[in-house]
């Protein structure tokens, strides 16, 4: 999944030259609508350690810590960990400002990752995505606090669409992260391979592996691409430092977000501003509890109602909420803007093809057109890491299926698909409208992920 990481490439340089200034993490930011603290992409801004750490004094006590908080998911302590421990200490106010947001936010994600079967600790990773930032996104488009790109957001159910765009919607999308992350657990049976996967993607975990004949992530980081190498230490420092912020002299700033509210079923488009008028409260208030609103109208329909999170509101209020709520016309309100705009290219209007250039990498490609490297390789069957000039990609998810040499079986409401080598659930169901991981997984009776070359799978019609 890629994602916008920004970018400071002298912060341990300095750290290491005992530089006594303060600085922001959040300074240089080399693109728009930076969510993260981090651009891990930047190899150069690690040490280089010939020996092991000698884990006595602080950074024995840096172990004896992470080891006293670690659950299900391993908080390993070396060289690179501790280098964005120190990072994140030094940087308070950010740190603040998240800690206050956490306070909101995490109770959302702890019930969708508890409903999912998966470690709560998970949580810690929508901090470096966006900083809990409903409305980051990223150069190549990702968006939310976690992260999605469009193909992967739509294979785990998220909608987008003129009106919403589900990923910016911290319930939903919390669902769909925790979806993914079980689902690269069964597939790798290490949650930091499976947290490696959530920011290059499974077939970049799965090549490291073959490469490095291991399945552990220290033992295949040098085979991952550059930021995930960077991304799963920087993951293990997040979750030291929520855990022991008093220790470092930093204060959880107070939480601008509304936190006692009710959520309300809406079969019909209303401005949010019209219901903010009805509730005496600024519609900023309400746009913050309802990011995934882009047009700040809420869409519902009697087929398909939305949900609307609303303060809670004394029972006096209730006679004009009602009204708004079931009044035949929307208001008509000019939009507030709550962050600048991104103009997200619509998907029907997408190149579908693209012929590959002198000196392209499949990296380069997947940039370029907004999808993962996965995705690529997985519609075009392509098994390594490198393209021929002149070769033709199939660059979006609505381009012709044609070469995925599907057999339909008219007597049933599926069609069905022979897996190759290198083939995944998430790859499969991008090639065919309408699927999705679990809608395969549950049609095939699979309890996991796994899958053998050659076997035949179902995929549902629509």
């Amino acid at each position: 999944m890629k994602r916008l990481f920004t970018l400071i490439t002298c912060l341990l340089s300095l750290q290491l030259a005992n530089a006594s200034n303060t600085f922001s993490l959040f300074d240089n930011v080399l693109a728009p609508a930076a969510g993260s603290f981090y651009n891990p992409g930047d190899t150069t801004i690690l040490p280089v350690v010939n020996q092991p750490l000698a884990l006595t004094g602080e950074y024995g006590l840096y172990k004896r810590r992470l080891d006293s908080i670690k659950k299900d998911v391993p908080l390993d302590f070396n060289e690179y960990v501790q280098s964005y421990i120190e990072i994140y200490a030094r940087n308070r106010e950010e740190m603040g400002h998240v800690l206050g947001l956490t306070k909101y936010y995490f109770p959302i994600y702890e019930k969708a990752f508890r409903d999912a079967g998966i470690p709560s600790e998970l949580k810690y990773l929508s901090i470096v995505e966006s900083k809990l930032d409903p409305y980051a996104v990223s150069r190549v488009g990702a968006a939310g606090p976690w992260q999605f790109m469009y193909t992967t957001a739509k294979l785990y159910g998220l909608n987008m669409d003129d009106y919403v765009d589900d990923r910016r919607d911290p319930v939903q999308a919390s669902y769909a992260a925790a979806a993914y992350l079980k689902d690269a657990y069964e597939e790798f049976g290490d949650w930091l391979l499976a947290i490696a996967s959530y920011n290059c993607g499974k077939s970049n975990v799965e090549h490291a592996i073959d490469k490095a004949g291991a399945n552990d992530f220290w033992s295949i980081r040098q085979y991952l691409p550059a930021e995930t190498r960077n991304y799963v230490p920087a993951f293990i420092a997040v979750t030291y430092l929520m855990n022991y912020y008093g220790k470092y002299n930093i204060i959880p700033r107070p939480c601008d977000m509304v936190m006692k509210t009710d959520t309300v079923v809406v079969n019909k488009y209303v401005s949010l501003g019209a219901v903010a008028q009805s509730l005496n409260i600024d519609v900023r208030e309400l746009s913050l509890l309802n990011p995934a609103y882009k047009r700040q109208i809420v869409n519902g329909t009697a087929q398909s109602p939305r949900r609307l999170v609303i303060p809670q509101i004394e029972h006096a209020k209730y006679a004009a909420l009602y009204n708004v709520l079931n009044s035949t016309t929307v208001v008509a309100q000019a939009p507030v803007p709550m962050h600048a705009e991104y103009n997200e290219p619509k998907p029907e209007h997408r190149q579908l093809y693209h012929v590959v250039k002198r000196g392209e990498t499949l990296s380069d490609i997947a940039d370029a057109f907004g999808v993962e490297m996965e995705d690529l390789k997985a519609w075009n069957h392509i098994e390594g890491r490198k393209v021929a000039t002149g070769t033709r990609l199939r660059v979006s998810e609505k381009a012709d299926d044609s070469d995925s040499e599907p057999s339909t079986n008219h007597a049933h409401n599926y069609i069905t698909y022979k897996v190759k080598r290198g083939d995944t659930l998430s790859g499969i169901a991008s090639k065919f409208e309408g699927a999705s991981v679990e809608k395969i997984k549950s049609l095939n009776n699979l309890k996991r992920n796994d899958l053998q070359p050659g076997m035949t799978i179902k995929i549902s019609k629509g």
